[in-house]
């Protein structure tokens, strides 16, 4: 009998990084003991955003949604153990991705490594940071510089490495259909390559090879029959504009290549345990269709609405890869939906939608522009609004929130919670140990490093060999993101929630239009509601989506966007006038932040004014924050927005009445 033929699985990774490089290296070691077959490594937010430890935008973040790397110290203790000219390590970090790459390759340089052994991946994408995830530092222009010099220093030194995977992942996180998923994130590749080849750091006979190590990130949602189809319109799409806008030859280097994390948005608070079965069937999506399939594919963990991971988590998610990869037949067969008239139909559509939303873009002058318009952002948050009104009508079923409610307890989430607390001193360390370096290496040689740093930006040479001689040097994070501030500035994107047009129930609005109307009469002008993002998370759905709500309900709604200080909070509370604030932090560091809020609050004499916040915020957290003083605590199982309009105005009015 003749053997059958199997093609190789896809990657394995799980996207992971935690409180210090040292723990995190822990967890790296577990993982690929386990069978996980390459490196997804998240990094905290100060370190995404250039911060050090020890600034103040840093308190609270530090350690919570990845690992800390401040200095090359902290990358050569991460992969500590851990041949880098035998990993494949995927890291995704945007505006700081020639910093982080640059001390990647120094920590190979420590171990003896040649920079041409190395392979990975740095995210690189700049423009869905203004537009869904917010870890953007500079303006659009010099970021879109710095992704060049990446491009342009890597297919030279580093051949086998993925300088920039174009990330539409976030966007369906933050809203977006299947076309614009597609329109915006081809939007962005074609801008990266413009960029590229307007620069002149790539001969134009080379420029083939910069399309090929082109590669993308996606998401991967419930509905996997038009995710499948989604992700054969992307393939045939990269072919014909590698083909026809860069005219690439050889097919090969016109090949979609893509990883990918199914979808976290849809994971539920409530009965978490049917995530299980959720994440498996987004997964299908990417590995069933041969011609379509997944370079890589990292799950997200089952219990990821409730809070952080843990290892075990992590290995379950790992386990069902494996089992699709290794006992089912899959791997065994050709594209299962050759010649499929119904998915080549969905296909057709799909493409036929992205590419008049690309010439809608295209129009306006590129990606860059759209973005700058608020064009871009604006519309996702429409789509967002719209998906979310679907749910609260119950028109879209999510079963356990708002179909299929009733449950037995979950014996997953008894005892220790059901996720991961990072340990409360690894802010602190890290500080400590940022001290300590800051202290031990040569202050000459790194004042003399950061210069040359700031006069090839100034000079727009490719900051790659310099940023690489900041990391011998023992420059930090902070150093090096303070140098191009100095150099270009910073950046805030436009929130797209001004000029939105959003959804929902039209009845139970109107009768909390009248509700507002009422109680800004007793007040004596309109209710007014600031909405803050405190720290560094720029995850800004939530808060967008509320204020677009509040907006719609009648009220004045102050909203600044992301990345404020719990004193600039404060303060514009009082400068405004408010009658309530609310907070949206997803990042876990919602206590400091929001018992500093309150704490400056009180100060400036607004003790009086309710406070509510919405995060994934573990029960016992809930608790310090309500006998800290906040009004209300919202998680993901309060997706009624209209609900929590209502209890909005209640509280204004009754704080109004108790203070009367």
């Amino acid at each position: 009998m003749r053997e059958t033929k199997r093609d190789q699985p896809w990657l394995f990774r799980t996207y992971s990084g935690h409180s210090s490089a040292k723990a995190s290296n822990e967890l790296y070691r577990t993982n690929l003991a386990r069978g996980q077959t390459g490196l997804s490594v998240a990094f905290d937010l100060p370190t995404q955003t250039g911060y050090d430890a020890d600034h103040p935008l840093a308190r609270g973040e530090v350690g919570k949604v990845g690992v800390p790397v401040s200095h090359l110290g902290d990358m050569l203790t991460l992969f500590d153990g851990l041949p880098l000219d035998r990993m494949n390590t995927s890291m995704t970090i945007n505006a700081t991705a020639p910093w982080l790459l640059a001390l990647y390759v120094a920590a190979a340089e420590k171990q003896g490594i040649p920079r041409a052994a190395l392979a990975g991946t740095v995210q690189n994408d700049i423009v869905k940071e203004y537009l869904s995830r917010g870890t953007y530092i500079f303006p659009p222009v010099p970021s879109m510089k710095l992704v060049t010099d990446v491009i342009a220093f890597t297919y030279r030194e580093i051949p086998k490495w993925n300088p920039t995977n174009v990330c539409s992942y976030h966007l369906q996180e933050a809203g977006a259909t299947p076309e614009q998923e597609l329109a915006y994130a081809l939007a962005t590749a074609i801008a990266v390559l413009d960029a590229v080849r307007s620069s002149g750091q790539v001969p134009e006979t080379d420029f083939p090879q910069v399309v090929g190590r082109i590669s993308f990130f996606v998401n991967a949602g419930i509905r996997f029959i038009t995710e499948l189809c989604k992700m054969r319109a992307f393939t045939e799409l990269w072919d014909e504009i590698a083909r026809d806008r860069y005219g690439v030859e050889d097919p090969k280097l016109r090949r979609f290549r893509y990883g990918v994390q199914v979808n976290s948005l849809g994971l539920t608070e409530q009965q978490p345990e049917n995530n299980v079965y959720r994440i498996l069937l987004e997964m299908l999506a990417v590995v069933l269709s041969k011609n379509a399939r997944a370079r890589a594919v990292q799950l997200p963990a089952w219990n990821e609405a409730l809070g952080l991971p843990r290892p075990w988590d992590q290995q379950w998610s790992l386990r069902l890869q494996q089992i699709v990869a290794y006992e089912t037949d899959l791997l065994e067969y050709e594209d299962i939906f050759e010649g499929s008239v119904e998915i080549a139909r969905k296909v057709a559509a799909l493409k036929e939608g992205a590419k008049a939303e690309l010439a809608r873009i295209d129009a306006m002058g590129g990606a860059v522009a759209a973005v700058e318009s608020g064009y871009m952002k604006r519309k996702l948050v429409e789509s967002n609004a719209r998906r979310l009104a679907a749910i609260e009508s119950g028109e879209q079923i999510v079963v356990g929130v708002n179909r299929y409610t009733e449950s037995a307890p979950s014996p997953l989430t008894a005892g220790e919670g059901g996720f991961l607390k990072v340990d409360e001193s690894a802010e602190q360390d890290q500080i400590e140990n940022l001290k300590t370096w800051r202290a031990q290496r040569d202050k000459k040689a790194a004042q003399a490093a950061l210069a040359a740093l700031k006069a090839a930006a100034a000079e727009g040479r490719n900051v790659m060999e310099p940023s690489i001689a900041c990391a011998h040097a023992g420059v930090t994070t902070g150093e090096w993101g303070q140098a191009l501030r100095e150099v270009f500035g910073e950046y805030r994107a436009p929130t797209g929630v001004a000029r939105a047009v959003a959804g929902g129930d039209a009845a139970r609005l109107e009768e909390i239009r009248a509700r507002v109307e009422s109680v800004s009469a007793r007040l004596g002008r309109r209710i007014k509601m600031l909405v803050g993002k405190p720290g560094l998370d720029g995850h800004s759905n939530g808060a967008e989506q509320v204020a677009v709500r509040a907006r719609d309900a009648g009220m004045e709604v102050v909203y600044e966007g992301i990345r404020l200080t719990p004193a600039q909070i404060a303060n514009a509370a009082l400068e405004e006038g408010v009658h309530i604030v609310g907070l949206s932090i997803l990042s876990g560091s919602h206590v400091p932040l929001v018992s500093e809020v309150l704490e400056r609050m009180r100060k400036l004499g607004l003790g009086q004014v309710p406070v509510v916040i919405g995060g994934i915020i573990p029960a016992e957290d809930e608790r310090r924050l309500i006998a800290a003083g906040v009004a209300r605590v919202y998680t993901p199982k309060d997706y009624d927005l209209n609900a929590i309009m209502g209890d909005i105005v209640d509280l204004v009015d009754r704080s109004w009445q108790e203070a009367a």
